[in-house]
Formats: structure tokens, C-alpha cells, sequence
């Protein structure tokens, strides 16, 4: 075994959660954390921790990745996903991805499986086919929720900006025992957005960024404005520089919101397995397994703490 006590941290997504959805947008995020943090106890690496947690929240219809995503001008559901190894720096990602289920699988395979590191649209959809991934009708992504979104954006007086407030994005970074760090985003992007647009999350020191020299860290939030200023890498060079996880996140959001306007979310982790969970939205759902104590929370401030066993025995009957 490694030194390194393992450490996971997830998000839901940075933005407005409201109040009908807060309980299953907590379920959901304490759900993938415990599930990451069973990979990483029993000696799995980062990597394969990262995938899982995010794998599970794409599951789950409370957030805008996998099932649930929001639909693009056309109705359509649109996937962005990003993955990464700190260790070498390897990465893989897919933009613009329709009809399968598990974008940060098909992103795990691009990384593992071909020389390249972002595969779009028509040709992810011809590497999913020859990796043998099941093809998932389009409809069976969609839920009723986002389309009812997707029909209020059309109404001539609606305003998309006001929905985006809710921007979901998933996450997940992770430090295993070996000491290696690995990051996972996965998004249905901006509702309503422009066919074929691509956000941060795909976007490699944007929506995520992995590095054993410094940690990990994945990205949620207004999209271009994350792209603008580059956050992921942004805050690993916080930290380079000396930096605490949490000063760090503190500080590239705050130089997001003040030079570009741009409001986003971010989960941490250094090389050493301090973490945090760090927002300039009003929330982002984000949970975090340290020392077999699960830590969560939706709100500014709002922090439960749990013991893992407390955990897994009151996911039966929900928070």
C-alpha cells in the first residue's frame, strides 16, 4: 500500500438549486462520493474513483449530465466530458456527444484507447460504435423537466440567462493511496445554447485539470467565462505557488468574477489531500469522503458531517 490516506471530493454543480430539488441534489452527490471513496478504500486508483463518482451523478436525473441534461435550441441533449491523470498528465475528452449514456466512460476510452485527447460529435459517435458502447435513444435522456425549460426559453419574452442560473455540471476529484490525483467533469451544457457549442468542460485547464506536482481540480459554472481565464489551471498554479486548496479556489474565482463577470463553482484537492469546496453562485451541491467522515452541503457556510458507516446506512432512507 501507499502512504496517502484517500480523499474524494464531487460536485452537482454550481448555480441556483431550487428548493423542490435541493434534497435529491444532496442524495446525489453523497451517493457518488461514497461510491468513489469504496474504489479508493479498497486500494483502486484515482482515476477509476473519479469516472465512478461522476458516472453515478450522470445517472441521476437531478443533474444536467448524462440523464437530465438540458436540451440545445434544437430539443436535442448535447454532452461535454473531460477526464484526467495526474500522474502523466494524460487526458481524454468528448464535446457535443449524443445518444449514449456515460459520456466519461466514452472520455476514459478516448484518453486510453487512441493517440488524441478531444473526439467531437460525428466522430465520438463512430468511436463510441466501435468501442462497443450501447447506443441510448435520445429521448431516454430527456426529462420532463428539461423539456419544460427547453419550451419556456422558446416563448418570446423568455430569458435563458434567468435559467442558467441553475447551471449544472458534475465532478469529481480524487487523491488515491499511491498518491496519484485525477479529476472527471461531465455536462449537458447551457439550455437552449447553439448547436455544436462546446463549453469549459471538455476543455482541458478549464473544466478540469490533474497534476500529482500540485492536485486536482474540476470546474462548474458559466461556461465561457471559465474558458476565458482558464480556472482549473488557474488554480493549480495557486497552489504551485504556495497556496492553500481553498485560498486558491478562493482567488481564481474571485479574479473570474471581477475580470470577466463569470460566477462557477470548483472542487480541490493538493497532492498532500487537503480539499475544498469552494462557490461565488449562491450554491453548488458538493460532498467529500477524508478519513472514513463524509462531509456536505448546498449553501454558503452549510457543512454536515457523517461517519461513512452513518452514511451508507441512511442512504436507504435519504437526507
Amino acid at each position: 500500500f501507499g502512504r496517502m490516506k484517500p480523499v474524494i471530493v464531487v460536485h452537482g454543480g454550481a448555480g441556483r438549486i431550487f428548493k423542490e430539488r435541493e434534497e435529491g441534489s444532496r442524495a446525489g452527490v453523497v451517493r457518488a462520493a461514497l461510491r468513489g471513496y469504496g474504489i479508493l478504500k479498497q486500494g483502486g486508483s484515482a482515476l477509476d474513483a473519479v469516472e465512478e463518482a461522476v458516472r453515478s451523478m450522470e445517472d441521476d436525473p437531478h443533474f444536467n449530465a448524462g440523464c437530465g441534461s438540458v436540451l440545445n435550441e434544437k430539443g436535442e441533449v448535447e454532452m461535454d466530458a473531460i477526464i484526467m491523470d495526474g500522474k502523466n498528465l494524460d487526458s481524454g475528452a468528448v464535446s457535443a456527444v449524443k445518444c449514449i449514456a456515460n459520456p466519461i466512460k466514452l472520455a476514459r476510452l478516448v484518453m486510453e484507447k487512441t493517440k488524441h485527447m478531444l473526439l467531437t460529435d460525428h466522430g465520438a459517435h463512430l468511436f463510441a460504435q466501435a468501442m462497443g458502447i450501447p447506443e441510448t435513444p435520445g429521448e431516454k435522456l430527456i426529462t420532463e423537466r428539461s423539456r419544460e425549460r427547453w419550451k419556456k426559453n422558446l416563448e418570446p419574452d423568455s430569458n435563458p440567462e434567468e435559467f442558467q442560473k441553475d447551471l449544472g455540471t458534475v465532478g469529481a476529484v480524487a487523491i488515491d493511496r499511491e498518491g496519484n490525483v485525477a479529476c472527471a467533469t461531465s455536462t449537458g451544457g447551457l439550455s437552449n445554447k447553439l448547436i455544436g457549442r462546446v463549453g469549459d468542460t471538455a476543455c482541458i485547464g478549464s473544466g478540469g485539470y490533474a497534476d500529482n506536482c500540485s492536485g486536482a481540480t474540476s470546474t462548474t459554472g458559466h461556461g465561457e467565462s471559465i474558458m476565458k481565464v482558464v480556472l482549473a489551471r488557474l488554480i493549480l498554479y495557486h497552489m504551485e505557488q504556495g497556496m492553500s486548496p481553498e485560498m486558491a479556489a478562493d482567488t481564481a474565482l474571485d479574479y473570474m468574477k471581477t475580470r470577466v463577470g463569470g460566477l462557477g463553482g470548483v472542487i480541490v484537492v493538493n497532492n498532500s489531500g487537503e480539499w475544498a469546496a469552494r462557490f461565488s453562485t449562491k450554491q453548488m451541491s458538493w460532498a467529500t469522503v477524508k478519513d472514513d467522515q463524509l462531509h456536505y452541503g448546498i449553501y454558503a457556510g452549510e457543512r454536515h458531517t457523517k461517519s461513512v458507516d452513518e452514511a451508507h446506512a441512511s442512504e436507504s432512507e435519504g437526507y
